[in-house]
C-alpha cells in the first residue's frame, strides 16, 4: 500500500461519466458482443487504479451492479478526501504480494502538470502528439508494459495528423495462416541428404491485450486523449526487466554520436557497448541492448557503402583531392564498366619516397576485405628504421595486365624515379612483369614470405628441431657462398630432399634470397629476418574478410598516421638525446652517434663491438690487392 494525493474535482468528473455510461449499456451491449471479453475486476475503492468496467460486460444486470457499485466507491473516496489518501491497489495478477510501489521505486508516478502516470488520462491535452506518445510511454514503464505505434489518421487530403492511437504491445492476435504451415513442411526429416533451411520459430506475444490510448485533435488545435484503456489481460513486468521492453529502448543522439566517435576510434563494437555498459553502471542502464547496439552498428556501416562501396571509395579519394592537390589517385575499370583496380597516395608518401625510396616492399598477399580484392602496399623503411607507407592499392587479380598497370601507375605517381632494389613474395608472374618495367632494379624474394612457405613443406619434418635449424642457417646465417653451398648440400642429404621440388625450385631461386648472394646493394636490411616480418604485416592484422573497401581505407589512413606519429616521436627523442654506449665515445664511434639516428647507431656499435674483437691475419698478396682473414674467436 502507499498513499498518494486525491483530487475531488476528478473523482466528480469520473461519477458524471459513470453516469452517462449507465444509460448507454444495454443499447452497447449487442455491439460489444463481437468484441473479446475482458477480465473483469472488482473494485473495492476508487484510487489510481480505478477503471469503469463497461466495455465489455456478460450482460447489462452485471454491468449496472458494477456500476452502481463503483460510484458507491466514488462518493465513499469523496467522503475519505479530507484525509487526503487514497488507498491503493496490487497490480500484478499473481498471488505474489508485489505493490505498486515495487514497480515504481525508481519513477516518480506524478509528471511536472501534477498528472498521476499510473492512472487515466481521459481529458489530458497536450500540444503535439509526440508529447502523447512520451506521456504513455512513462505511464507504461511505471506499470510495466512495452507499447507501439497503432493507427493513425490524417486530414482528407493533407498529412496533418488528426488522430494518433498507441496500444500495448501484445495487442492483436498472432496470424496463423498458411505461410508458416507451408513453411515447416518444407524441412524433410527423412531425406537426410536434402538441406534445408530450418523455419524460424518465433514464439507467441500476443495476447489480444486491449489496452491502449487514443488521442484526437480537439477544437483548439491540441491534442486531447479521449480514450484509455488501462487493463491488460497478461502479466505486467517485473521492474528488473522494464529496460527489455523495446519501447523504454531508444538509440539517442546522445549516443549515435559516442559510438560514432568510438568506432571511428578503431574500437570494436562489441567494445563500445561494453565500455558503455561500464560507464552507466551496468546494461540495464544503457537504455538499449546488445541486439540494438549490433544492429545500429550494422546499419551504420551500410550507410557508408549504400552508394556501392567501390564508388564510396572513389569518391573518399575525390574529396581528399581537393583537400590535398598533391594527392593521386587512378581508377581502372574492366571491360563491363565496373572498378577493378584503385590505387592512390598522398603528398607525404611522395616525400617519404624522394627520401627512402632506394628500398621497396611490394606486396600483394593480402586478401582482407569482403570482395576478395588484393590488397597491394608499398612500403618503404625510414632512417630509425620503421616502416613508412609509399602508396596502396586495390586490384582484382594477380595477372601480368593488372601488376603491369600498377607498377607503372606507382611509378608515374613517384616521378618515375625508380627503386635500387625491390621485394616481393614468390611469384612468378610479378617477377617478369618487374623485369619488363623496371629492369635495372634489384628484384629480390621476402625472407619472410619463404619461410611460411617453407613451414607448409616440412610436412614430418615440422617437428624435427634439428631440421628447422639447419633450414634457417641457410635461409639468413650463411655469410659466404661456399657456406651456403656446403650447408644446403648437407641438410638435403640428410633429410633426403634431394629430389623433392619444392626444394629444387627454391635452390634455382637462391640469387634472390640468399644473403651469402646479396652482399652488393642496399637492401636495408630486410634481407634479414629482423625487418621482413614486421613489414608484411603492417596492415593485414587490423583488418578482416569482412572488411569493406571504405573501411579498409580508414585503418589504412589510421595506421599510416601512427606510423608518422612515430617518425615525429623519433625525431624528437634524437634531436633532444645523445646515443649512450659502454665502449668509449671517440673516433669512428663518436662520428657514428652524430650521423645516426638512435635505432641505426645501436646495430653499428653491435658490428663495431664484433670488430674490436675480431683477429686479422694476412694470407697473401700480389700485385693488384692484399688477401686477409678476419675471424672471430671460436667461430670458423
Amino acid at each position: 500500500m502507499e498513499n498518494s494525493t486525491f483530487d475531488t474535482t476528478n473523482c466528480s468528473n469520473l461519477i458524471h461519466e459513470l453516469l452517462q455510461k449507465q444509460r448507454q449499456i444495454e443499447t452497447e451491449f449487442e455491439i460489444d458482443l463481437n468484441r473479446s471479453i475482458i477480465e473483469e475486476e472488482e473494485t473495492n475503492c476508487f484510487g489510481d487504479e480505478f477503471v469503469p468496467i463497461f466495455n465489455n460486460p456478460d450482460n447489462a444486470d452485471e454491468a449496472i451492479d458494477n456500476a452502481d457499485e463503483a460510484i458507491e466507491n466514488a462518493e465513499n473516496a469523496i467522503h475519505n478526501a479530507e484525509n487526503q489518501v487514497v488507498p491503493d491497489k496490487s497490480i500484478d495478477s499473481n498471488s505474489e504480494q508485489t505493490t505498486k510501489s515495487d514497480a515504481t521505486e525508481d519513477t516518480n508516478p506524478i509528471d511536472a502538470y501534477g498528472l498521476d502516470l499510473r492512472g487515466s488520462f481521459v481529458g489530458v491535452v497536450r500540444e503535439t502528439f509526440e508529447e502523447i506518445l512520451e506521456l504513455y510511454e512513462k505511464h507504461a514503464a511505471i506499470l510495466g508494459f512495452a507499447i507501439r505505434k497503432h493507427t493513425t489518421r490524417f486530414k482528407q487530403h493533407t498529412k496533418i495528423v488528426t488522430e494518433k492511437n498507441y496500444v500495448c504491445s501484445a495487442e492483436g492476435k498472432r496470424h496463423s495462416g498458411q505461410k508458416k504451415t507451408k513453411l515447416v513442411e518444407m524441412v524433410d526429416e527423412e531425406d537426410v541428404n536434402v538441406k534445408t533451411r530450418k523455419p524460424r520459430q518465433v514464439s507467441i506475444t500476443r495476447s489480444n491485450c486491449k489496452a491502449c490510448i487514443r488521442a484526437k485533435v480537439n477544437k483548439e488545435g491540441q491534442f486531447e486523449v479521449v480514450a484509455h484503456v488501462i487493463q491488460h489481460n497478461h502479466e505486467l513486468t517485473k521492474p528488473q526487466w522494464h529496460y527489455l521492453h523495446r519501447s523504454e529502448r531508444k538509440m539517442t543522439e546522445e549516443k549515435v554520436v559516442t559510438i560514432k566517435t568510438m568506432k571511428s576510434s578503431g574500437l570494436t563494437t562489441m567494445d563500445t557497448y561494453n565500455y558503455m555498459a561500464t560507464e552507466a553502471g551496468g546494461e540495464q542502464n544503457i537504455g538499449h541492448s546488445v541486439v540494438d547496439h549490433l544492429n545500429f552498428c550494422s546499419r551504420l556501416r551500410m550507410e557508408q557503402i549504400e552508394a556501392g562501396d567501390a564508388q564510396t571509395l572513389v569518391n573518399i579519394l575525390s574529396q581528399e583531392q581537393l583537400e590535398d592537390p598533391n594527392f593521386f589517385f587512378r581508377v581502372k575499370f574492366d571491360k563491363e564498366g565496373k572498378i577493378c583496380n584503385i590505387f592512390w597516395r598522398d603528398s607525404m608518401m611522395l616525400e617519404d619516397y624522394r627520401i627512402y625510396g632506394d628500398v621497396l616492399v611490394f606486396d600483394t598477399t593480402y586478401r582482407t576485405n569482403r570482395y576478395n580484392l588484393i590488397c597491394a602496399p608499398f612500403v618503404g623503411i625510414n632512417n630509425h628504421w620503421h616502416n613508412c607507407m609509399f602508396a596502396c592499392a586495390f586490384i582484382g587479380d594477380e595477372t601480368t595486365d593488372s601488376f603491369v598497370w600498377l607498377l607503372q601507375t606507382f611509378f608515374k605517381a613517384m616521378e618515375d624515379r625508380k627503386p635500387t632494389s625491390i621485394f616481393t613474395h614468390q611469384d612468378q608472374a610479378m617477377a617478369n612483369d618487374i623485369m619488363e618495367v623496371i629492369p635495372n632494379t634489384r628484384h629480390r624474394l621476402c625472407i619472410w614470405h619463404l619461410e611460411q612457405n617453407a613451414i607448409t613443406r616440412f610436412g614430418a619434418l615440422k617437428k624435427d628441431k634439428e631440421f628447422k635449424f639447419a633450414f634457417n642457417q641457410c635461409l639468413k646465417m650463411c655469410v659466404t657462398e661456399q657456406e651456403f653451398e656446403a650447408k644446403w648440400q648437407a641438410m638435403l642429404q640428410k633429410y633426403e630432399l634431394t629430389e623433392h621440388s619444392w626444394y629444387k625450385r627454391v635452390y634455382e631461386l637462391k640469387d634472390k634470397w640468399c644473403p651469402a648472394l646479396c652482399r652488393d646493394f642496399f637492401s636495408a636490411g630486410i634481407l634479414s629476418s629482423q625487418r621482413s616480418e614486421s613489414t608484411n604485416h603492417a596492415i593485414g592484422f587490423r583488418a578482416s574478410k569482412a572488411t569493406t573497401l571504405t573501411e579498409f581505407y580508414t585503418i589504412f589512413k589510421k595506421i599510416t598516421n601512427r606510423w608518422r606519429s612515430t617518425e615525429k616521436y623519433d625525431e624528437f627523442t634524437c634531436s633532444k638525446s645523445i646515443a649512450f654506449t659502454s665502449l668509449p665515445l671517440s673516433g669512428m664511434l663518436k662520428h657514428a652517434a652524430q650521423v645516426f639516428t638512435l635505432s641505426l647507431f645501436r646495430n653499428f656499435e653491435e658490428e663495431f663491438g664484433y670488430s674490436m674483437a675480431t683477429t686479422v691475419q694476412m694470407l697473401g698478396s700480389n700485385e693488384e690487392c692484399l688477401l686477409y682473414q678476419v675471424t672471430l674467436e671460436d667461430k670458423p
